[in-house]
């Protein structure tokens, strides 16, 4: 099976070095907003034809691993 994460790429280049599917300049922030406004994974489909269903499991996925973080410290401000 193949590993999700390594369809989201990290590249200083693109978008300034936030998290990318596939070296596209398509962020994870970007499209994991767009599910949670509740946009379906068909209609990002429909709006984005050259990303694929496995990039939607892969920012999903993503975002998993992140919220499994140890602890978070508030930063000041």
């Amino acid at each position: 099976m193949e590993n999700l994460l390594t369809r989201i790429t990290l590249n200083p280049e693109i978008c300034h070095g936030k998290p990318t599917i596939r070296g596209l300049r398509y962020p994870v922030e970007n499209m994991l907003e767009l599910l949670a406004s509740g946009m379906t994974i068909e209609e990002l489909l429909e709006d984005y034809p050259d990303l694929e269903h496995k990039d939607f499991l892969a920012c999903l996925n993503y975002a998993s691993k992140l919220a499994h973080v140890k602890s978070i410290h508030r930063m000041a401000s």
